[in-house]
């Protein structure tokens, strides 16, 4: 929570919603560009709570996208408590993956809520955490097989999955990009593992905002209007990058992604170093 007087203005929340958007999908981590920003422009901290409130603009956006999955996948999983033969359907084990793929970061979310808040924050973290995050993302896009579908994915790759979602509690690490690098490095299709990503990211965030939900009504920083006004905007700009997104992978690779996330942590290095930012 930020203890700060300073109220949320309308600018700001037009900034950090298409911040927001941009970069919720896309392995360069969201939450990184929310604290840079906030940074450079002087703005306070806005804080964990106020970063998973508007991140439901976004995963809405997911929802919207993949909407004729998710009723598939939810229609196949509750049928799959009556009927023997829907249990064996790709939806239906989907959903199955998806549940248990969201156990770590929620047991993590739980144990580590103050320190993900506070000391997580630190923007040195942050540098080290965009260099090395992709640094494996590259090594691991270049040199992995990447030939297994949907069809493969058991309960044992849906906790590895998990276990990379919960590493994006620390900034900088970004949501899709740590789930994203353990389906590569398990050898799934890119387009797989990014479509697997977004889904398994709906339960994560709608549980964070729910969980979180006592600290933003507590933070000074947050204004609700432009809150909400900040959700939006994250839901349009974010709906637009994933179908983009699902499209530019069925032909690319995640270089230009590693690349930006090596420049933008080297230079927030200097500008740390230099004393032109402030860590915390």
């Amino acid at each position: 929570m930020t203890d700060v007087t300073a109220q949320l203005s309308w600018f700001q929340a037009m900034i950090l919603g298409i911040s927001q958007g941009l970069t919720e999908f896309l392995p360069i981590s969201s939450t990184a560009h929310t604290l840079i920003i906030s940074r450079l422009l002087g703005w306070p901290d806005p804080g964990a709570a106020f970063t998973a409130f508007t991140q439901i603009g976004t995963e809405l956006a997911v929802v919207l996208y993949f909407r004729k999955d998710l009723v598939r996948i939810i229609s196949a999983w509750f049928s799959s408590f009556t009927s023997p033969s829907a249990r064996a359907t790709p939806d239906a084990k989907m959903g199955w993956f998806v549940i248990i793929g969201s156990i770590p970061i929620a047991v993590a979310g739980i144990f580590f809520k103050d320190s993900i808040e506070t000391t997580a924050r630190n923007l040195w973290l942050v540098a080290g955490a965009l260099i090395v995050m992709g640094i494996i993302l590259g090594l691991v896009d270049h040199f992995a097989k990447l030939t297994k579908e949907q069809t493969e994915l058991s309960g044992r790759h849906a906790i590895y999955f998990g276990i990379g979602q919960a590493l994006a509690l620390i900034p900088g690490v970004s949501r899709s990009g740590a789930t994203i690098t353990a389906g590569l490095a398990m050898g799934f299709k890119r387009e797989m593992v990014a479509r697997y990503s977004f889904l398994l990211a709906i339960p994560a965030v709608f549980g964070s905002a729910a969980f979180t939900a006592g600290d933003i009504t507590n933070d000074n920083f947050v204004n609700w209007p432009a809150t909400i006004v900040s959700t939006v905007i994250s839901f349009i700009v974010g709906y637009f990058v994933i179908a983009s997104l699902m499209k530019y992978l069925q032909t690319r690779t995640f270089l230009p992604f590693v690349i930006y996330r090596i420049t933008l942590g080297s230079l927030l290095l200097v500008l740390l170093a230099t004393g032109v930012l402030s860590a915390r």
